[in-house]
């Protein structure tokens, strides 16, 4: 029997981050906020408003200090700043986190929006929005339905099986059973990796052409351990264990440009001349060939002789489209 839908898997309402910011915003705009201050704007008990405050001193090291005159608390060092508070690099953690949810088509969820805009009110009050200071572009984008979206990540939250009509690169669509493993981000795209009970081993599922998800009641049976290299251990989406190790030569712009960049953690590259040798660990053929073919003629496959020559087959087939 399929399993309820209804599983939140957003984190609960950041109570204590929101009163401690609102503590620390008054005391730094000089309103002496006090304990009561806290009950009354949160609805919450004295004890809890005491133990906010308290927090604020002895575990986020506030310098704070209590002003009998005014009944309310300052800093006796202005300077003083939470943790994060107006941190660039989580400007950017947020932005990214708006334009993903965009580009996969998740951006009307009301849990991703509320969760971002409590965030970017807590920790950049009065500023301007982040979509206003990062723009992100991928190519290719395939949108994920947003009830797709919510049972992988149910399922994986639950470790419980997942059923999904899925349709192949191909076209062919068939009805699938997983026990999910992972959710990958590669290249601005977003899949699945699960054990395939119809495939009996290891797949992975480009979640933009998954539809009509449910979640089981059966409990998963494969995991992922932690030391597990099946993710990592080969260039490119199509994963496993290498087939071959690829060595491509790149030459002029090509190697200018190839020399400063990480295809593969596994990857050797050495100067020859003006030249860059390549060597990487290869899984599949089928996108190694699509990065090599960006390159043009500034790259040429050393070995194996195996792709070397389909790699020659395709430009052939490709050269006699223009020459008709």
């Amino acid at each position: 029997m399929p399993a309820c839908r209804n599983i939140s898997f957003f984190p609960q309402p950041m109570s204590t981050l929101e009163r401690i910011y609102y503590l620390h915003a008054r005391i730094r705009a000089g309103r002496y906020p006090n304990t009561t201050s806290l009950v009354r704007e949160f609805e919450i008990s004295p004890a809890t408003a005491h133990r906010d405050v308290a927090y604020l001193r002895d575990r986020l090291l506030a310098p704070l200090a209590f002003d009998q005159r005014r009944n309310g608390y300052y800093y006796t060092d202005t300077a003083f700043h939470l943790p994060f508070e107006n941190s660039p690099p989580l400007v950017l953690i947020l932005g990214l986190l708006g334009t993903m949810a965009r580009q996969t088509g998740l951006a009307g969820l009301p849990e991703l929006e509320e969760l971002k805009q409590r965030i970017q009110g807590l920790i950049f009050p009065g500023q301007r929005k982040i979509e206003d200071l990062l723009h992100c572009e991928w190519v290719e984008m395939e949108p994920v339905d947003r009830d797709v979206f919510r049972d992988v990540l149910n399922s994986l939250r639950k470790q419980c099986r997942l059923r999904f009509i899925y349709r192949s690169g191909t076209g062919s669509v068939s009805e699938r059973t997983v026990d999910p493993l992972k959710l990958v981000s590669y290249q601005g795209r977003w899949y699945l990796l699960a054990w395939c009970h119809l495939r009996g081993e290891r797949r992975m599922f480009h979640l933009g052409r998954i539809a009509g998800t449910s979640l089981l009641a059966d409990p998963a049976d494969h995991h992922l351990d932690r030391g597990d290299d099946w993710l990592t251990a080969s260039f490119g989406i199509f994963k496993g264990p290498p087939r071959f190790r690829a060595t491509i030569r790149f030459t002029g712009k090509a190697a200018r440009i190839v020399c400063h960049q990480l295809w593969h953690t596994d990857q050797e590259m050495r100067a020859d001349g003006d030249d860059i040798l390549l060597t990487l660990p290869v899984a599949d053929d089928r996108e190694i060939m699509m990065k090599i073919l960006q390159f043009g003629a500034g790259a040429r496959v050393i070995a194996p002789q195996e792709l070397r020559q389909k790699l020659g087959r395709e430009i052939h087939r490709m050269a006699a489209l223009y020459e008709k």
